[in-house]
């Protein structure tokens, strides 16, 4: 299993077996910390959450379910600023 790295502000995703820029489903693996507030009738309700970790494990493209194919780009606009 590949660690794929998470798009930032100048990056994206993209496929590089056919190309895709938009569409992904991603397995991701997480520790967090939530504040749960239960109403009188006992129904749970997160109020507050903090993500102590992440971990994404695979990212799967939803186009041609190609795995361990994806790679980070320049966003388009990355350069403008």
């Amino acid at each position: 299993m590949t660690s794929v790295p998470l798009p930032t502000a100048t990056t994206r995703w993209r496929c590089t077996l056919c190309g895709n820029l938009t569409r992904f489903d991603v397995t991701r693996s997480s520790k967090v910390v939530e504040y749960v507030h239960l109403d009188l009738a006992g129904e749970p309700k997160v109020e507050e959450r903090e993500v102590v970790s992440e971990t994404i494990e695979s990212v799967r493209c939803r186009w041609c379910n190609a795995v361990d194919q994806i790679e980070l780009v320049d966003r388009p606009d990355a350069g403008a600023e």
